[in-house]
């Protein structure tokens, strides 16, 4: 089973990432190590470190991401719109028994992880549906108003 489910475009925006990362962001990169050590004395000097530094932190991005895209799956967004249930892609609307109402996206590309808290509560749950969120800071629960899909 795949490490991480996500939708087409949430799979083409970290494959789009990706690329960025290892032609662009690569080439300026190593042409920024280049430029320092042409300075000269490379054991004192911060822009060589500094550049070989950011090249370590760029190599460990494009690791992370390749791993993400090749460990992961594309839904079926028909099957899972059909489905009535909450799952990644989902834009979820809440109410808290507080009263408060907060609307959340289902996915770990920029929204709510489907393993965070939130993200564990509301899976597979439909409209109407009362969640139990167990967060670091407190139980608190919220009913399912609304779930449609992302655009």
């Amino acid at each position: 089973m795949a490490d991480e489910q996500l939708t087409r475009a949430q799979y083409d925006q970290l494959a789009e990432d990706l690329a960025e990362l290892e032609g662009p962001r690569r080439k300026a990169i190593v042409e920024a190590i280049a430029v320092a050590r042409a300075h000269g004395d490379l054991s004192e000097n911060f822009e060589y470190h500094a550049a070989k530094n950011e090249q370590g932190l760029l190599e460990r991005r494009i690791t992370i991401l390749r791993s993400r895209l090749q460990n992961s799956e594309v839904i079926d967004e028909a099957a899972a719109a059909a489905s009535g249930v909450a799952t990644v892609g989902s834009v979820i609307e809440l109410r808290r028994e507080d009263g408060e109402t907060m609307t959340v996206e289902l996915s770990s590309v920029g929204g709510v992880s489907p393993d965070s808290p939130v993200g564990r509560a509301i899976v597979g749950r439909a409209e109407g549906d009362e969640v139990t969120v167990e967060a670091p800071r407190g139980t608190w629960k919220a009913t399912i108003l609304s779930i449609r899909r992302s655009a």
